[in-house]
């Protein structure tokens, strides 16, 4: 398989070209490429990959941009720290979209996606772009998970979850009544599932309903303290990188 990576951070590639060398060890690393005009100007003369993991953010824009100057045919997986808008959008599409920072389990998750849609990328057709982004606003997300507690099954629907968060490893529910169950699912999987304009990834270990927070107040080292309706196990902060993204899913309803 070859493979194209196209991201601006020099260390986030190389990471990624190593975590892809284990996981597909036959794969070939064509290029790392750091911006929408070495893209263009490597397509030029150069053949289409059998996959790419793009970067949003670019050097010098984003990447987009790319998909107006050149066709490509083959799979994208997408990569970045931000825009979770749109993950559900590309995943319903064919596409992966992997946050940031990205481990080994979201490649592994990555590459089955291709397997189980080879068919698809056998046919060389790639989803068009403008339907993609018309998508954006509206992922509909998961409307309820099945949970077990005492012995006996039942489920809970998604807009009862104030917060999803990680205790000793297990990925924990809790309701706005404050009960309270476990998953076997990983957090990073829980979050593919849901609905962005719903819930928001505060940090590695919780994710919130937006109609669970209450208020949000500075924090030392430039972070936001922000506190729900109903108690946390933990202290809940944003660092200063994911500030602006959080506050703008908050305005943006």
């Amino acid at each position: 398989m070859n493979i194209l990576i196209i991201e601006d951070e020099i260390k986030a590639a190389r990471s990624l070209a190593a975590m892809i060398g284990e996981i597909k060890p036959g794969a070939k690393i064509l290029a790392q490429l750091q911006s929408i005009e070495r893209v263009v100007a490597y397509f030029a003369e150069n053949t289409q990959p059998d996959l790419i993991f793009m970067d949003v953010q670019l050097a010098d824009g984003i990447c987009f941009d790319i998909f107006k100057q050149v066709k490509i045919t083959c799979p994208v997986v997408f990569c970045t720290a931000f825009d979770e808008y749109s993950l559900e959008a590309f995943k319903s599409n064919g596409i992966d979209y992997v946050v940031k920072p990205i481990s080994k389990e979201n490649i592994v998750a990555a590459f089955k996606k291709v397997d189980e849609l080879k068919n698809f990328f056998q046919q060389s057709l790639m989803p068009d772009i403008g339907d993609l982004l018309t998508k954006l606003g509206n992922p509909e997300g998961k409307k309820s998970f099945l949970v077990s507690k005492l012995n006996k099954y039942m489920t809970v629907s998604t807009e009862n979850i104030a917060f999803f968060y990680i205790r000793n490893e297990t990925t924990m529910i809790m309701c706005f009544d404050q009960q309270e169950y476990a998953l076997a699912q990983s957090m990073d999987h829980v979050h593919s599932l849901l609905a962005p304009k719903q819930f928001f990834r505060l940090n590695r270990q919780y994710l919130v309903n937006f109609a669970a927070v209450k208020e949000l107040e500075r924090y030392f080292a430039r972070k936001l303290f922000v506190r729900l309706t109903i108690p946390t196990p933990d202290k809940l902060l944003v660092n200063k990188e994911k500030i602006n993204s959080f506050l703008s899913w908050l305005e943006n309803r």
